[in-house]
């Protein structure tokens, strides 16, 4: 009946039928309601794996997000669902443990796995990790704030050695005023060094050490690390040093200017650190 409408009167059709057209009309409309709701989960779909693709560390709950950035307002229960329906989901962080070798000065630990709460510029986190790259290593060095968890300062090398240190601190001085505040780190040995010791006496920055062999200590910076590997390193497939090297650009920008997170009221590290001081 509803495929010969346009050749034929309704009203002969329905009589024909012995239906009424007030209940054609309905069941007319509950079609059209339900094609109209393929096509919007569809496009819906569409997006979901656009933004999948873009950022595969994605679960349900950023996804949200993500979807209402792009003008999708949609419950969070329908995410999930559809989620489960593409068979999309976020990929899992491992989890590294870093241990340290004994130095020749070990700071008192100021931090106390007291990362919540802090100020700007108040408390900094410092740590290295190792870039596995075509049968070698390469170094990254990052100093994050834990006010906004902002990457301040970040160094790569192809040694792990005390000029990677060095250079981060040195590059950390050029773009904050650093007297008073404290660096905390663990125990390896660039940390530990003299070197060290002179370094950041000299800007009056304040040392602090996690306990030996502790990583939940530096956490937070270990959660940096953790996410870097997993949204970046095994999601990029680099040929050269030089696109390496952007590519790591590339994420650290990402991170601190579009990478919303859930402690900063959804906003990127760059964006809450401005917001709150409007």
């Amino acid at each position: 009946m509803h495929e010969l409408k346009g050749e034929y009167p309704v009203t002969w059709l329905t009589e024909i039928a012995e239906v009424q057209r007030s209940g054609y009309y309905k069941w007319v409309k509950t079609i059209e309601a339900r094609e109209k709701k393929k096509e919007q989960d569809q496009d819906l779909m569409d997006q979901m794996l656009s933004i999948h693709l873009k950022h595969k560390e994605y679960g349900y709950p950023r996804m949200v997000i993500a979807l209402k950035e792009e003008g999708f307002e949609v419950n969070h229960k329908k995410v999930y669902r559809l989620m489960k329906l593409m068979d999309i989901q976020s990929v899992i962080r491992k989890k590294w443990r870093y241990f340290g070798k004994k130095g020749s000065k070990v700071f008192e630990n100021l931090v106390n796995r007291e990362f919540d709460e802090r100020n700007e510029n108040e408390v900094l986190v410092t740590d290295i990790t190792y870039i596995p790259f075509q049968n070698r290593f390469y170094y990254l060095s990052v100093i994050q704030d834990l006010y906004n968890n902002e990457i301040v300062s970040w160094k790569i090398s192809d040694r792990n050695n005390m000029k990677l240190v060095l250079d981060t601190v040195e590059d950390l001085n050029k773009k904050r005023n650093v007297h008073g505040t404290i660096l905390h780190s663990d125990q390896g040995f660039q940390y530990t060094s003299k070197k060290y010791n002179k370094r950041i006496n000299k800007y009056g920055i304040k040392g602090s050490h996690s306990r030996k062999g502790n990583c939940l200590d530096n956490a937070c910076v270990e959660s940096f690390f953790s996410h870097f590997k997993t949204e970046m390193l095994y999601q990029t497939d680099c040929k050269t040093e030089e696109e390496l090297i952007q590519a790591i650009e590339t994420y650290m920008y990402h991170y601190n200017y579009k990478r919303f997170q859930k402690r900063l009221n959804h906003r990127a590290p760059v964006e809450y650190r401005i917001t709150m001081a409007a």
